[in-house]
């Protein structure tokens, strides 16, 4: 049985993961919306019973800009260009971020980062995977390195 993904599957995999990254970040980008985002997370806290999320400083909404902003442009890039070759890239940085997350839930930070984590790691996993080669001469290690 061939257990490696189509081109076009995984394609739609890295298209599907860029969309999900705007919808994510894009509260993160501003000074303007980042509270916005902070009131949303405080809800989810308080309907779980959770403490409240702390107030962010200005060099942590800084941050939170610089990553925001950062993942957008990422993201369009990925979506632009629409070269599986970038999901490779992509993965190394999702498995990059889930290891800051599980640093960050072991420090105690908010249980709603297990969401994130898990879909992290599983496009990461899914971007990390082997593609069929559609060309009968090149490797899926040529088309998708």
């Amino acid at each position: 049985m061939n257990r490696m993904l189509t081109t076009s599957h995984f394609t739609r995999i890295f298209r599907v993961s860029a969309w999900y990254d705007i919808a994510v970040t894009w509260p993160y980008a501003t000074p303007f919306t980042l509270p916005l985002m902070h009131d949303v997370l405080n809800a989810v806290h308080g309907a779980a019973g959770w403490a409240p999320i702390p107030e962010f400083s200005p060099f942590a909404t800084l941050f939170a800009n610089f990553f925001g902003t950062v993942v957008l442009i990422w993201s369009v890039v990925r979506l632009h260009l629409n070269d599986p070759r970038l999901a490779r890239y992509d993965a190394l940085g999702r498995f990059l971020f889930s290891s800051w997350m599980i640093y960050a839930l072991s420090m105690g930070v908010s249980p709603i980062v297990w969401v994130f984590l898990v879909i992290e790691i599983s496009f990461g996993i899914l971007q990390a995977l082997p593609v069929r080669s559609t060309n009968s001469g090149a490797s899926a290690a040529e088309e998708t390195a």
